[in-house]
């Protein structure tokens, strides 16, 4: 099984509108949107969700009233000054260390797994996909992108599909290095801004640093020609092969309106032709 995790150093760079386009033109693959902080896959796929899980990671304290003998030893262990005057939880600023827990002489403090969100399995116009919703607030995202991989292989495997598209998340953080353990590869995708640029390098570094092999895409290449050859010299610097450019092309965002990919929306538009390029480019090199 192979697996692309296409990300980019920071949002908005147009990874979902071409990880959505790579679904209209790859054959027999399994969808995974791993980036669960800010999941927008689902609006163009329109999953059918066929299983639906909760996600449980960490946990928060709180108080039994009616135990409590209000001692005051929670809130001097509570180094994160999470309990209030009144002996009540602030589950924002808790922690989940337990320490308040383990040294309560009265056994009355709880500490519960938290529900932090839900994930699910689900079928599309494309085949089957994995994705995930992380509700607002919450962390521990790294383990849900980790969870919906793993789900995503297990499609895969059970009905001997051998291509995984992973939609990752921006930025360098633990959702991002837990997106690409294991990866066959990554298609990042840069935008020929200084922030742009900046980012897709702190990116390059972590995919290095991890061993697995990166690829580069620039998107609305045309608006700055000469941070995108900037960008691509930086590639080049750093043997990274670059797949392609995609021009800056409203079809994009009409096609997203209609819920659409760019390829069922408008074959014929430069934008649909420039990614057609890339994945053509993208299966040659990694054989799928």
């Amino acid at each position: 099984m192979k697996e692309i995790v296409i990300i980019s150093g920071k949002g908005g760079t147009g990874k979902t509108s071409i990880i959505a386009a790579f679904a209209s033109l790859a054959k027999n693959k399994v969808l995974c949107d791993a980036d669960v902080d800010a999941a927008d896959l689902h609006l163009i796929t329109k999953p059918e969700i066929k299983e639906q899980h909760d996600f449980e990671s960490g946990h928060t304290a709180i108080i039994n009233q009616d135990k409590c003998s209000e001692c005051g030893l929670c809130r001097d262990l509570c180094k994160w000054n999470a309990i209030s005057e009144d002996f009540v939880v602030n589950s924002i600023e808790c922690e989940g260390c337990g320490v308040c827990c383990y040294f309560c002489p009265e056994k009355a403090i709880d500490f519960p797994l938290n529900t932090c969100g839900e994930w699910y399995l689900s079928e599309t116009r494309f085949g089957p996909m994995a994705h995930a919703r992380l509700h607002i607030a919450e962390e521990n995202s790294g383990k849900l992108v980790a969870l919906i991989r793993q789900e995503g292989r297990k499609l895969a495997e059970e009905r001997h599909i051998n291509l995984l598209l992973t939609d990752g998340p921006p930025g360098i953080g633990c959702p991002v290095i837990a997106s690409l353990g294991g990866a066959t590869a990554v298609l990042i995708v840069a935008e020929p801004t200084v922030s742009g640029r900046h980012d897709m390098e702190r990116v390059v570094e972590l995919a290095a640093f991890f061993k697995i092999p990166a690829m580069l895409c620039v998107n609305k290449f045309d608006l700055n020609l000469d941070m995108t050859q900037a960008i691509e010299a930086f590639a080049k610097k750093r043997n990274i092969t670059v797949m392609g450019r995609v021009p800056f092309d409203p079809a994009f965002t009409r096609a997203m309106v209609q819920g659409k990919t760019i390829v069922e929306f408008d074959s014929r538009s430069k934008g649909c032709e420039a990614v057609k390029g890339i994945w053509e480019n993208l299966a040659r090199s990694l054989e799928l």
